[in-house]
């Protein structure tokens, strides 16, 4: 969908580019050094709160914590450059083993917790992990079982330690060899620009992608997320996101830290029981999420009963929210001044954002704005000519935020970032007058019906109106005559039990083009889903494209 070129001061066409300039300068901190400012700004703010254990740290307290592992984390050999794997869910050790690879040089490796043992082997021996810190087990889930597994065929793996186990007590002791000062010597030496973290990205074909993000790409990202919502010391951020994503370390405890905030970690992995609890316990001020989960915690049967009213902020990510959604968080869960953030891996995360007195119709029909030191533009995909604002074409960003690179894969990485250093996003967005851009879907995702360009998203928004669906998804499916067509994959509210395709085209006609309409329907309970939330589309085309 397309508004009217904007037109500049002698008529001509504004082109879809944008850069974000600010007077505050980019952070030249590495993690530790950054870290070491907030302890000594805020040391008896609490920096962490761990709720399903208790643990709850100042950042005093924290700072030591940090420091004992780091120095234990000498002790065990690990030098600067190595890789540390974390594989584990939400707790108190991811986020200290975090900061505390960072302050030695060493790079953290995230390893999705969704991950299999055929998966593991291939990130452990990709990646050259030389230590790795693992839960041992979690719902149905035995980690140990398949570190165990492979083990045996990761040459670089020299040593596991796993937490709440003796390992992790063992690792700390090794700490007494190492003085602070030679953390101190070690820290001397390195730079913001150092590798920190690598993070594997959930690619749909072939294997996963480890985007490599220095300390310079994610501390500033995190400090620039935190400053446009408006963060202090005086907030409490419930992340029940996973720290395996950029959207739990980065936007979580990276602004949270650069800004004197405290990280609350409602659970190992998301329950929006156990959140709303930390949200209504710990007074939290801001909440995170994907769509998916603020439906889920809008729709318990008791969400009335939870207290939220200490929530002013938090942010949406990971896929555009439905309009109806975004007004009943604002309006039910008070969060007058939710954010909607936009980004990939390979940026950091977050390219634009929407700011804290930015309207509904910006933050539900937009993804904000370019951050400060970021530039963006839309191009067209064949060409990579700039395209004039208001015009559809592929989203493309440039700045600090964007990823050293895929790990030991040039030409993976060359297919994505140009010799500019513009990092190609493969999303189609629409950047308008205003500067907003309005993301319309993915490349891969657009359904060509006879001819016709079809955005799913559109179609979503439209579908979440009736009132018998709570979540849709729409993807393309093949079709002998138009080559492909709309299909409609819903999950409907509690208490509906049927809705007919004939409903569906009912509710479109005479609103949505007869193209758009969907062609086929599926009624599901469940959408398949990435560990960072995100709807897998190309698991549900695969599913019911035959």
């Amino acid at each position: 969908m397309s508004t009217a070129p904007a037109r500049g001061a002698a008529g001509s066409v504004e082109p879809s580019y944008a850069h974000g300039t600010g007077s505050v300068p980019l952070l030249g901190d590495t993690i530790g050094q950054n870290l070491d400012r907030a302890v000594a700004a805020w040391p008896d703010r609490e920096a962490l709160v761990d709720v399903p254990s208790g643990a709850r740290w100042t950042y005093a307290e924290f700072g030591a914590a940090v420091e004992r592992l780091a120095r234990a984390l000498m002790g065990a050999g690990v030098d600067r450059g190595d890789r540390v794997g974390i594989w584990a869910v939400n707790c108190a050790e991811w986020v200290l083993v975090q900061y505390a690879s960072a302050r030695v040089g060493a790079i953290m490796v995230n390893i999705n917790p969704a991950y299999r043992s055929h998966e593991l082997s291939y990130v452990l021996k990709q990646a050259g992990i030389g230590l790795l810190v693992a839960t041992q087990t979690h719902k149905s889930s035995d980690y140990r079982a398949m570190v165990e597994q492979v083990r045996q065929d990761c040459p670089d793996l020299r040593r596991v330690v796993y937490i709440a186990d003796g390992s992790w007590d063992e690792l700390l002791a090794e700490a007494d060899a190492v003085t602070a000062a030679r953390l101190v010597s070690r820290e001397s030496g390195l730079t913001c620009d150092d590798p920190v973290n690598i993070q594997y990205t959930s690619g749909t074909t072939g294997f996963p992608k480890g985007a490599t993000l220095s300390h310079h790409n994610i501390l500033n990202n995190g400090y620039w997320v935190g400053r446009t919502i408006g963060y202090s010391e005086q907030d409490r951020i419930c992340v029940p996101v996973p720290f395996y994503h950029c959207f739990g370390m980065v936007m979580g405890n990276l602004a949270a830290t650069s800004h004197g905030a405290c990280v609350v970690i409602p659970a190992p992995s998301f329950d929006p029981v156990a959140t709303l609890h930390a949200v209504e316990r710990e007074r939290c001020t801001s909440l995170y999420g994907v769509p998916t989960m603020f439906i889920a915690e809008l729709n318990l049967a008791d969400f009335a009963t939870y207290d939220l009213s200490s929530l002013r902020t938090g942010i949406m990510a990971g896929s555009p929210c439905p309009v109806e959604v975004m007004k009943r968080v604002v309006a039910e869960m008070h969060m007058e001044q939710v954010s909607i953030c936009y980004g990939m891996t390979e940026t950091s995360p977050v390219s634009t954002q929407t700011r804290m007195d930015d309207d509904l119709e910006r933050r539900t029909a937009t993804v904000g704005r370019v951050l400060p030191h970021i530039e963006v533009k839309v191009v067209d995909p064949a060409t990579g000519v700039t395209l004039p604002r208001g015009s559809s074409g592929e989203l493309c960003t440039r700045g600090y935020s964007v990823m050293l690179g895929y790990w030991r894969e040039p030409e993976r990485t060359a297919d994505v970032i140009d010799s500019g250093r513009w990092m190609h996003t493969g999303d189609l967005a629409v950047m308008r007058d205003d500067g907003y851009v309005r993301i319309v879907g993915r490349i891969k995702d657009m359904i060509i019906r006879g001819g016709e360009n079809i955005y799913p998203r559109e179609i979503e928004e439209f579908l979440y109106a009736h009132p018998k669906i709570a979540d849709v998804q729409v993807v393309g499916v093949p079709d002998e005559r138009y080559g492909e067509v709309p299909l409609a994959c819903v999950i409907l509210h509690e208490g509906e039990e049927a809705l007919t395709l004939d409903e569906v085209r009912t509710f479109c006609e005479g609103r949505l083009a007869h193209y758009k309409v969907p062609a086929s329907l599926r009624i599901l309970d469940t959408f398949p889903m990435t560990v960072s939330g995100k709807v897998r589309k190309v698991e549900l085309r695969e599913r019911f494209g035959n």
